[in-house]
């Protein structure tokens, strides 16, 4: 596909990008999905907290939802893109390899990337032994040895809501700051408070989250380990476009307004790519909405052009 003209352009094939998918090619619009097939969730084997879905893997559902927006004409096209820029006919877009493609709108759904600390053994746990949201993985290990791994001002809260699953919760500082009201707290609903330095997130033979290795070579034995990672947005495409953005706990994001609106004209943007706490239900919600905006918008553009037209010819 050389040099195509879309009503929309999706990037991004996750929850947000083809929810938005389906919204548009059940409205008869012409759309391209590009996908690189790196979704947040990636990591993990099961979502959970989704209705209708609960225990799925996060790629089955999105194999079911490429199915889905395929059979109302939806194209989707692997690959990364390369680079993304206004043009005379809208927004033009140039892949990896080569392909370029304009598109009249453009939804950004691109998700983001978690930072994890510099702790050894920690990535290789990543979205099995070691998790982020509760909501989605405290069921899983409730009544079991639950740890909280401090990483940020919001770790804290996070250990009170484990508090909910297990009374076996420990709260890892780690050299983070722990006010004294802040310790007095978890204290008093029995979460345990360890100071000493976490150097490592200990595997077992076959690779299951084993315990927390401290500084003093201490093994503490954890079914789980919950943190906070850095969220960064994957959102170069639409900073590059100019894109204004926003700062949210010590990150900048594009700024959307409740459709999905960035500052740019033409140019959407839903999911983890503009909010941290877009679980995939949220996700799926805002790209159905950004879908249906993006149709309203462009009906709005043909009454324009019609209006304009009829003028011209003396009707």
């Amino acid at each position: 596909m050389h040099n195509t003209t879309w009503d929309v352009i999706i990037i991004g094939g996750g929850s947000a990008g083809l929810s938005a998918a389906l919204m548009l090619g059940r409205a008869r619009r012409q759309v391209l999905v590009l996908d690189a097939g790196e979704p947040r969730n990636r990591f993990a084997p099961h979502m959970h907290g989704v209705l209708g879905r609960d225990g799925w893997s996060p790629f089955d559902l999105l194999a079911a939802g490429r199915e889905e927006v395929e059979r109302y004409g939806v194209v989707i096209q692997s690959g990364d893109v390369a680079s993304a820029s206004l043009g005379a006919d809208g927004f033009d877009v140039v892949l990896d390899g080569g392909d370029q493609h304009v598109g009249r709108r453009m939804l950004v759904a691109t998700g983001l990337r978690d930072e994890l600390p510099d702790i050894p053994g920690l990535a290789e746990l990543w979205g099995t032994g070691a998790v982020v949201c509760p909501y989605c993985d405290g069921w899983e290990v409730r009544d079991r040895r639950i740890a909280v791994l401090a990483t940020g001002a919001m770790s804290g809260h996070q250990a009170q809501l484990l508090r909910q699953w297990s009374s076996d919760v420990t709260y890892f500082v780690n050299g983070s700051e722990l006010p004294a009201e802040a310790y007095t707290a978890l204290v008093a609903r029995g979460v345990a408070v360890e100071s000493r330095e976490v150097v490592r997130v200990v595997a077992d033979e076959h690779g299951g989250l084993s315990g927390i290795r401290l500084a003093d070579c201490t093994d503490v034995a954890v079914d789980s380990v919950f943190l906070h990672p850095l969220p960064l947005p994957n959102d170069a495409v639409l900073r590059d476009l100019g894109a204004a953005t926003t700062e949210h706990m010590g990150v900048d994001w594009v700024a959307v307004d409740g459709d999905g609106r960035t500052s740019v004209p033409g140019l959407w943007a839903a999911g983890n790519v503009v909010s941290p706490r877009t679980s995939v239900p949220i996700a799926s919600g805002a790209g159905n909405l950004a879908g249906a905006s993006i149709n309203a918008d462009l009906v709005e553009e043909e009454i324009r052009q019609a209006v304009a037209a009829s003028g011209a010819s003396g009707v």
